[in-house]
């Protein structure tokens, strides 16, 4: 499989409908996850803050903005676009019912068809400015 499947896989399977039936079939037992949290960084805690993520926004819809693979390093980098209904409580903030726009950036590395290491990195700020009404951030 490519690295451009894989990236492409991983989008449209896991974060676009929420749907982990291939979670484990694309993240390696290995997987770590680097990007800044505190949350484990294994496989199971990445896993969890994606349902985490579906149970706040459950239309979470992400769409690829660009796709980027470096076949010989086995990375890809992604920038995405998503949008979501907040219905459950994130960032400590009860559901509000807003539709809510931000953007984000990750990179995977993949082994063996399978990816192993997440960077990624979404604006936070953006994300409550519009949860709490804030037009300061926007």
């Amino acid at each position: 499989m490519t690295l451009k499947t894989i990236a492409t896989r991983w989008i449209e399977e896991i974060w676009r409908p929420g749907d982990l039936a291939t979670f484990f079939e694309l993240h390696a037992a290995q997987f770590a996850d680097r990007s800044p949290s505190d949350r484990p960084a294994d496989r199971e805690a990445y896993r969890q803050s994606i349902l985490d993520l579906y149970a706040a926004f459950p239309d979470f819809f992400t769409v690829i903005d660009d796709l980027v693979c470096d076949e010989a390093a086995g990375k890809a980098a992604i920038r995405w676009t998503a949008t979501g209904t907040h219905q459950g409580a994130f960032m400590g903030i009860e559901p509000t019912g807003r539709v809510i726009t931000f953007h984000g950036i990750e990179i995977i590395r993949v082994v063996e068809d399978r990816i192993v290491e997440r960077w990624g990195e979404w604006d936070g700020l953006v994300i409550y400015a519009q949860l709490t009404s804030s037009d300061a951030l926007r």
